[in-house]
């Protein structure tokens, strides 16, 4: 009985289709793999940073359970130590002693606690925003541009492909399928490296934004301490004015 011919197993796997790739498709291929391992570098230390930030939020309410603003600061010092709140938190502190003590006579002083303060902690903020939008473009960059780098790869592996049939002159079906197939990987694999970095950058916007409220709220409570002396409450449905309106708004 005849046997039946059978594919060998390794005609179509990744060291066949690596064999069988010139300069070209060896750079996108190696293109590829090492935005996946940045991608995912990045996906995964952002990711860290992102539950630690949620530590950090809870712990302003410890913030103002404290004595009085020094302790206050402790806390946050003790409980999420370097974070985007007790940065704020200790750039507010400063600013408003250093506003004390230096006021009179100075440049500064002819601002107002109210906006010195402010300027203190839009700098707190603005240096928060750039560590959690670090790395963001990178992976947007990654999300947009891998399906292209693939798509060029299977573009190049079928040319490769066609120019190589019509030297050999044998267009059968055996000898199309594994070199258009292992053209089509190129953008199978542009799609696994971009599908997860798209993803996480959406993700990773969305947590930021929610932060970057936080840290508003935050700024907004320590803003009206150090100018009234007292937390401002927020009735119910209402959402905190962020610290910059509200200097917009005693400016004006």
């Amino acid at each position: 009985m005849d046997a039946t011919p059978t594919p060998t197993s390794g005609a179509f796997d990744i060291a066949h289709m690596w064999a069988q790739g010139d300069t070209v498709s060896h750079a996108v291929a190696l293109a590829l793999l090492l935005m996946s391992i940045l991608s995912w570098y990045l996906i995964l230390s952002r990711l860290l940073r992102s539950f630690e930030h949620r530590r950090e939020g809870g712990a302003t309410g410890a913030f103002w359970e404290a004595t009085d603003v020094a302790a206050g600061i402790e806390v946050l010092a003790r409980k999420a130590p370097g974070g985007a709140f007790h940065g704020l938190a200790s750039q507010a502190h400063s600013a408003a002693e250093h506003y004390r003590r230096h006021a009179r006579g100075s440049l500064g002083g002819a601002l107002g606690l109210d906006e010195f303060l402010t300027r203190a902690m839009r700098q707190s903020i603005a240096r928060a925003t750039a560590d959690l939008e670090s790395g963001l473009t990178v992976l947007a960059s990654i999300g947009s541009t891998a399906p292209f780098v693939g798509l060029f790869g299977t573009v190049w592996g079928i040319y490769h492909a066609l120019a190589t049939i019509a030297t050999t002159g044998m267009a059968t079906l055996d000898k199309v399928a594994g070199p258009v197939g292992e053209a089509l990987i190129m953008t199978a694999a542009g799609l696994f490296v971009a599908i997860p970095a798209v993803l996480a950058y959406n993700t990773l916007t969305r947590d930021n934004r929610l932060k970057l409220a936080a840290l508003d709220g935050f700024a907004h409570d320590l803003h009206a301490y150090y100018t009234t002396g007292a937390r401002v409450t927020p009735s119910r449905g209402a959402a905190a004015m962020p610290a910059t309106e509200a200097v917009s708004g005693s400016a004006a």
